[in-house]
């Protein structure tokens, strides 16, 4: 693993109990997802954290470096080929614990490579659970903030009702998952909420997004209301660990026919190409 300029065994990392990473989650992470040995959308990964350092004002510079880090621990670490993730944290760095922020602190920058078991395939083949719970989280869920104890309380509560991802209501509109975005067919549009300060905007969701205008399904950034939940035809989650993963069911409740639909299928075959092109060439 990478800490604070140096490469060391995960077992030799130490880091300072006055971490405003630990004292105050005051810091950003990115998980960038590796196929076949390489990382997936690395740059627009980078450029997020950026903007996440940016709002926290915390030099940038910082990470100028993070896609060369990467590779190297990769290497090390013999990822040449199959599954893997890139874990990233950024905190302020250490100082006395006072909420204000420290003048002349120096960043804590964390880097790891580890392998990566993908979900079950029924899970993309049959389709997941989900349940809806409040959305209590604060109004900056655009920062990839490590501060993420509403996300963990609303995932054990999916967790307990034996679901896979837990879906935050806000007002009256189904907004996004635990730790995923979240896209539902309705009246034929594939629809999603609008990229805002409500949501993370994710890698994943950017990449639908496209790959849904390239196969010239209809598609808008629009809310889907709790209310509506009983209309929806298709939905799935979208995320770099999730990929496109279909929701069969919402509350016990099935979504649609309770089978996966053939947007989310066209979409998770367009996923698949661009992530495995080696793969699709070869086929």
């Amino acid at each position: 693993m990478y800490l604070n300029g140096e490469y060391i065994d995960h077992s030799e990392a130490k880091v300072s109990v006055d971490d405003r990473g630990f004292l105050f989650a005051d810091g950003v992470y990115e998980v960038v997802r590796v196929y076949d040995g390489r990382p997936f959308l690395m740059e627009p990964h980078v450029v997020r954290m950026k903007e996440g350092l940016r709002a926290l004002q915390i030099d940038t510079s910082c990470i100028q470096d993070l896609e060369q880090v990467a590779e190297r621990l990769l290497r090390e670490n013999g990822i040449t080929d199959g599954d893997a993730t890139i874990y990233a944290q950024v905190s302020r760095g250490v100082a006395p614990r006072k909420h204000a922020f420290p003048p002349d602190c120096t960043p804590t920058i964390y880097v790891a490579a580890k392998r990566f078991n993908n979900h079950p395939t029924s899970y993309f083949e049959d389709g997941v659970a989900a349940v809806t719970v409040p959305d209590n989280r604060w109004t900056r869920c655009d920062i990839k903030s490590i501060a993420l104890l509403p996300n963990v309380l609303a995932n054990q509560a999916a967790h307990a009702a034996d679901a896979f991802e837990a879906l935050f209501v806000k007002d009256g509109v189904v907004i996004e998952g635990s730790h995923s975005n979240l896209f539902a067919v309705l009246d034929g549009t594939l629809i999603t909420y609008p990229k805002s300060n409500y949501i993370l905007a994710g890698i994943t969701r950017a990449l639908v997004i496209e790959l849904a205008r390239e196969l010239g399904i209809p598609f808008a950034e629009a809310p889907l209301y709790w209310e509506r939940l009983g209309d929806v035809e298709e939905l799935f989650l979208s995320g770099t660990t999730t990929e496109v993963m279909p929701i069969t069911k919402v509350d016990g409740r099935p979504v649609g026919i309770g089978r996966v639909g053939q947007v989310t299928k066209r979409l998770q075959e367009a996923y698949a190409q661009r992530a495995h092109p080696t793969a699709s060439v070869s086929a």
